[in-house]
Protein backbone atom coordinates (compact mmCIF):
# COMPACT_ATOMS: atom_id res chain seq x y z
CA UNK A 1 0.00 0.00 0.00
CA UNK A 2 1.42 3.45 -0.66
CA UNK A 3 1.93 5.84 1.87
CA UNK A 4 1.49 9.23 2.48
CA UNK A 5 5.28 9.97 2.89
CA UNK A 6 5.15 8.41 -0.84
CA UNK A 7 2.21 10.09 -1.74
CA UNK A 8 3.83 13.61 -1.01
CA UNK A 9 6.86 12.76 -2.77
CA UNK A 10 5.18 11.86 -5.68
CA UNK A 11 3.13 14.98 -5.63
CA UNK A 12 6.20 17.28 -4.48
CA UNK A 13 4.09 18.94 -1.76
CA UNK A 14 4.70 18.74 1.80
CA UNK A 15 3.34 16.50 4.85
CA UNK A 16 1.40 19.62 6.36
CA UNK A 17 -0.36 20.23 3.15
CA UNK A 18 -1.43 17.28 2.40
CA UNK A 19 -3.17 16.90 5.48
CA UNK A 20 -4.39 20.80 4.88
CA UNK A 21 -6.56 18.75 2.28
CA UNK A 22 -7.28 15.55 3.41
CA UNK A 23 -7.88 13.99 6.53
CA UNK A 24 -6.30 10.68 6.02
CA UNK A 25 -4.79 8.61 3.16
CA UNK A 26 -7.86 7.31 2.73
CA UNK A 27 -9.74 10.38 2.74
CA UNK A 28 -7.76 11.07 -0.25
CA UNK A 29 -8.19 7.52 -2.01
CA UNK A 30 -12.11 8.66 -1.85
CA UNK A 31 -11.45 11.95 -3.20
CA UNK A 32 -9.54 10.35 -6.18
CA UNK A 33 -12.10 7.65 -6.51
CA UNK A 34 -14.80 9.70 -6.63
CA UNK A 35 -13.07 12.19 -9.28
CA UNK A 36 -11.30 10.14 -11.20
CA UNK A 37 -14.37 7.23 -11.40
CA UNK A 38 -16.89 9.62 -12.06
CA UNK A 39 -15.13 10.85 -14.87
CA UNK A 40 -14.91 7.51 -16.19
CA UNK A 41 -18.69 6.54 -15.53
CA UNK A 42 -19.60 10.37 -17.05
CA UNK A 43 -17.78 9.19 -20.15
CA UNK A 44 -19.47 6.36 -20.56
CA UNK A 45 -22.80 7.20 -20.10
CA UNK A 46 -22.49 10.18 -22.24
CA UNK A 47 -20.99 7.90 -25.24
CA UNK A 48 -23.48 5.40 -24.84
CA UNK A 49 -26.29 8.61 -25.14
CA UNK A 50 -25.41 8.97 -28.68
CA UNK A 51 -26.30 5.63 -29.84
CA UNK A 52 -29.81 5.56 -31.95
CA UNK A 53 -31.32 2.31 -30.30
CA UNK A 54 -31.21 0.23 -27.51
CA UNK A 55 -28.12 -2.05 -29.05
CA UNK A 56 -26.03 0.93 -30.55
CA UNK A 57 -26.69 2.48 -26.48
CA UNK A 58 -25.20 -0.51 -25.11
CA UNK A 59 -22.38 -1.69 -27.37
CA UNK A 60 -21.56 2.15 -26.96
CA UNK A 61 -21.98 2.13 -23.24
CA UNK A 62 -19.21 -0.97 -22.70
CA UNK A 63 -16.99 -0.10 -25.29
CA UNK A 64 -15.98 3.48 -24.34
CA UNK A 65 -15.61 1.46 -20.62
CA UNK A 66 -13.27 -0.95 -21.99
CA UNK A 67 -11.52 1.30 -24.15
CA UNK A 68 -10.96 4.01 -21.58
CA UNK A 69 -9.97 1.36 -18.98
CA UNK A 70 -7.19 -0.25 -21.24
CA UNK A 71 -6.07 4.01 -22.42
CA UNK A 72 -6.06 4.91 -18.11
CA UNK A 73 -5.25 1.57 -16.78
CA UNK A 74 -4.53 3.59 -13.40
CA UNK A 75 -7.88 4.78 -13.26
CA UNK A 76 -9.02 1.09 -13.71
CA UNK A 77 -7.19 -0.57 -11.72
CA UNK A 78 -8.53 2.59 -8.93
CA UNK A 79 -12.04 1.22 -9.79
CA UNK A 80 -11.77 -2.27 -10.35
CA UNK A 81 -9.09 -3.69 -8.33
CA UNK A 82 -7.42 -1.48 -5.64
CA UNK A 83 -10.39 0.04 -4.07
CA UNK A 84 -12.03 -3.21 -3.32
CA UNK A 85 -12.69 -3.91 0.35
CA UNK A 86 -10.34 -1.23 1.41
CA UNK A 87 -12.97 0.34 3.58
CA UNK A 88 -17.06 0.58 4.06
CA UNK A 89 -16.44 4.50 2.92
CA UNK A 90 -14.34 3.48 -0.55
CA UNK A 91 -16.34 0.53 -1.39
CA UNK A 92 -20.08 3.07 -0.97
CA UNK A 93 -18.30 5.25 -4.04
CA UNK A 94 -17.50 2.31 -5.82
CA UNK A 95 -20.90 1.00 -5.36
CA UNK A 96 -22.35 3.86 -6.31
CA UNK A 97 -20.15 4.57 -9.36
CA UNK A 98 -20.87 0.96 -10.87
CA UNK A 99 -24.78 1.52 -9.61
CA UNK A 100 -24.98 4.53 -12.29
CA UNK A 101 -23.32 2.45 -14.98
CA UNK A 102 -25.82 -0.75 -13.95
CA UNK A 103 -28.74 1.77 -13.39
CA UNK A 104 -28.22 2.90 -17.16
CA UNK A 105 -27.97 -0.31 -18.79
CA UNK A 106 -30.85 -1.31 -16.62
CA UNK A 107 -33.32 1.59 -18.31
CA UNK A 108 -32.13 0.18 -22.02
CA UNK A 109 -32.64 -2.84 -21.47
CA UNK A 110 -36.40 -1.85 -19.54
CA UNK A 111 -37.06 -0.35 -22.66
CA UNK A 112 -36.01 -2.70 -24.93
CA UNK A 113 -37.98 -5.35 -23.39
CA UNK A 114 -41.80 -4.87 -25.26
CA UNK A 115 -39.88 -4.69 -29.09
CA UNK A 116 -36.59 -7.11 -29.00
CA UNK A 117 -36.76 -10.83 -28.15
CA UNK A 118 -33.74 -11.27 -26.89
CA UNK A 119 -34.37 -8.92 -23.41
CA UNK A 120 -38.05 -9.72 -23.29
CA UNK A 121 -37.28 -12.45 -20.61
CA UNK A 122 -34.24 -10.20 -19.07
CA UNK A 123 -34.82 -8.51 -15.04
CA UNK A 124 -33.16 -5.03 -15.79
CA UNK A 125 -31.94 -4.88 -12.69
CA UNK A 126 -30.19 -8.04 -12.44
CA UNK A 127 -29.09 -7.45 -16.16
CA UNK A 128 -27.88 -4.36 -15.60
CA UNK A 129 -25.63 -5.89 -12.46
CA UNK A 130 -24.51 -8.50 -14.75
CA UNK A 131 -23.34 -6.11 -17.26
CA UNK A 132 -21.39 -4.07 -14.87
CA UNK A 133 -19.52 -7.06 -13.09
CA UNK A 134 -19.06 -9.06 -16.73
CA UNK A 135 -17.41 -6.02 -17.67
CA UNK A 136 -15.62 -5.17 -14.33
CA UNK A 137 -14.16 -8.75 -13.83
CA UNK A 138 -12.81 -8.63 -17.83
CA UNK A 139 -11.03 -5.78 -17.92
CA UNK A 140 -9.53 -6.07 -14.57
CA UNK A 141 -8.55 -9.76 -15.52
CA UNK A 142 -7.01 -8.76 -18.61
CA UNK A 143 -5.43 -5.09 -17.69
CA UNK A 144 -3.32 -7.78 -15.59
CA UNK A 145 -2.45 -10.23 -18.40
CA UNK A 146 -0.10 -8.24 -21.27
CA UNK A 147 -1.24 -8.94 -24.60
CA UNK A 148 -4.88 -8.05 -24.34
CA UNK A 149 -6.50 -6.21 -27.31
CA UNK A 150 -9.00 -3.51 -25.76
CA UNK A 151 -10.94 -3.41 -29.38
CA UNK A 152 -11.63 -7.57 -29.31
CA UNK A 153 -12.44 -7.72 -25.29
CA UNK A 154 -15.25 -4.92 -26.16
CA UNK A 155 -16.70 -6.40 -28.88
CA UNK A 156 -16.68 -9.99 -27.50
CA UNK A 157 -18.79 -8.53 -24.38
CA UNK A 158 -21.03 -6.43 -26.82
CA UNK A 159 -21.87 -9.46 -28.36
CA UNK A 160 -22.84 -11.30 -25.31
CA UNK A 161 -25.04 -8.22 -24.22
CA UNK A 162 -25.79 -6.60 -27.06
CA UNK A 163 -26.40 -8.52 -29.62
Amino acid sequence: MTSVDDIVTRARVSKSAFYEFFESKEHCFRDLLSLEGGALIHDVLADAATGHDHHQRLRLGITRFVLTCFERSDVARLLIVESVGLSAGVEAIRHDLQAQFADAVAEEVRHAMTHDRFYADKDPAVFGRAVVGAVSDAVGYFLTHPGADADLLAASLCRIFAP
